[in-house]
């Protein structure tokens, strides 16, 4: 009985890819329909086995027929896969008669949590897990006026549930928003000081009940929603700015 040799020719095989990934990695919004796209490569046959792995796990698979040659695969990662954390998915190609060949690993991160927490919203856009911004306490019981314009006004946003590294937060005065500096290992866990610029302030204008609030979006774009506003009284028509 003559028996058929196992090739060991290597072939070319390109990196998955998730077309759901945001920024940089998985979350949880994507977790809940995740797929992974493998593309073509030139030695596909009706035949061969494809088979996917998340982490190091084997989580799908599919024959090739003739109507998929040339055309992108796409396999699909149960959520029961997805754990928060660094991870790497891959896949295996097996030829009739030959050895698995492995393609290159695509790296990403997974964050099923979303800041601020567990979104318990309002109206759907709010989220109660996020603390209202703190003003100092004279401006919360007088309100704002011309003579706080000099050097901006200081506030405080508290630390928050599933604080980290990357994080991005808008801050919302009015109709004006800020962007402040992404968040850094040595911020999490702590209270974030953010100076406010007069021309901030005076851009959204006076307000008996101007409403300040802000969101945060992650390193994979979780997105925590607004925190509850906070209202301040803001009356800037003696400002300094405004006369020039």
């Amino acid at each position: 009985m003559i028996q058929t040799p196992i090739s060991t020719t290597p072939f070319e095989l390109f990196a998955p890819s998730l077309p759901q990934s945001n920024r940089q990695g998985i979350g949880a919004l994507a977790a809940a329909d995740l797929s992974v796209n493998i593309p073509p490569y030139p030695e596909m046959e009706s035949g061969d086995l494809i088979e996917l792995f998340w982490g190091e796990c084997y989580v799908a698979s599919t024959l090739l027929a003739e109507s998929h040659i040339g055309e992108t695969t796409v396999l699909h990662i149960p959520e029961s896969f997805l754990q928060s954390g660094k991870v790497k998915t891959y896949y295996k190609v097996t030829k009739i008669g030959s050895e698995p060949v492995k393609s290159p690993c695509c790296k990403l991160w997974v964050k099923l949590e979303t800041p601020g927490g567990h979104l318990v919203s309002a109206g759907g856009e709010e989220n109660q897990g996020l603390a209202p911004v703190i003003f100092p306490d004279a401006i919360m019981r007088n309100g704002l006026s011309a003579r706080h314009l000099n050097q901006g006004i200081e506030l405080r946003i508290d630390s928050y549930p599933n604080m980290e590294a990357y994080d991005e937060i808008t801050l919302r005065w009015g109709d004006v928003r800020m962007d402040l500096p992404v968040l850094t290992d040595k911020d999490v866990g702590h209270p974030i000081k953010v100076l406010v610029p007069a021309s901030i302030i005076e851009e959204a204008g006076d307000d008996l009940h101007q409403e300040v609030t802000y969101c945060v979006i992650d390193r994979v774009g979780n997105n925590s929603l607004w925190a509850p506003p906070r209202s301040i009284r803001v009356s800037t028509e003696d400002s300094p700015i405004s006369r020039t």
